[in-house]
């Protein structure tokens, strides 16, 4: 740790501005593995003083690295070298969970739960569940990980018909819908991008304004009655979403 912070080599001219210099040896420690996964890094003041060099500079260096994903802040905690993130790619065509997706590659998810209750519909809900004004809504919200690496957060909003206690929610929603008959046998789904805001990024151990995706889910029971409007954001460096393209019908015939 006191080579990688040492003030030697850290030439004020030449090499490029002081705190891209510190930065490029932060991130070949983190490359060579002399910096791990969840190492944590000295308290700016501790970096400026074996550096020689000022806390701003030290500052913007290490802003910089969390930008990049090679870093992960936790307020009142500390800086730490970021975990792998594994890429992941989810085919749109299938109405899945999330808990069954990591199943699928032989994962487990996991959940760490910010709220389930029972409230009064904001706006939206009521458009997309087709609530009444006085009706209220069971909201789910919780972050989503696999391998202890946060992921996505999901939102999920459902009618109190279809979910009059949110605390039976210990997993899989879509396995407590299954079992009362409620599952959504189809969605329509909506994906923009989006810049991540100061507590969404530190619930996803990333950097505020990092580049995300979110998803909008509008579920719906064979009858066509809406069951679930899911708002999710997931990390962009995490997931790549895919789907499978055909010609249709008409087009089909006509290349016959």
């Amino acid at each position: 740790m006191e080579t990688i912070f040492s003030p030697d080599g850290l030439a004020s001219t030449g090499a490029g501005p002081l705190y891209l210099q510190l930065q490029r040896r932060i991130r070949e420690a983190v490359t060579l593995g002399r910096l791990k996964p969840h190492d944590s890094l000295p308290p700016e003041r501790e970096m400026a003083v074996m550096t020689g060099l000022s806390r701003v500079t030290v500052r913007k260096a290490v802003e910089g690295l969390v930008a990049q994903g090679t870093l992960v802040q936790r307020r009142g905690s500390g800086t730490f070298v970021a975990p792998p993130v594994e890429r992941m790619e989810q085919a749109l065509s299938l109405l899945t969970s999330f808990t069954e997706d990591m199943a699928r590659r032989g994962k487990t998810g996991q959940s760490h739960w910010l709220s389930r209750m029972l409230d009064a519909p904001a706006p939206e809900e009521i458009m997309a569940l087709g609530l009444g004004a006085g009706d209220r809504v069971a909201r789910l919200e919780r972050v989503r990980s696999c391998d202890g690496v946060p992921l996505a957060i999901e939102r999920a909003s459902l009618p109190t018909w279809v979910l009059p206690v949110p605390s039976v929610v210990t997993g899989s929603l879509y396995a407590v819908l299954q079992q009362g008959g409620y599952r959504p046998v189809r969605a329509v789904q909506r994906i923009t991008a989006a810049n991540l805001t100061d507590r969404d990024a530190q619930l996803l151990g990333v950097a505020a304004g990092t580049a995300g995706l979110k998803i909008e889910r509008i579920g719906y029971l064979a009858s066509g009655r809406v069951v679930e409007f899911t708002r999710s954001l997931y990390r962009g460096d995490a997931y790549d979403f895919a789907v499978e393209l055909k010609l249709s019908s008409d087009q089909e015939r006509g290349a016959a």
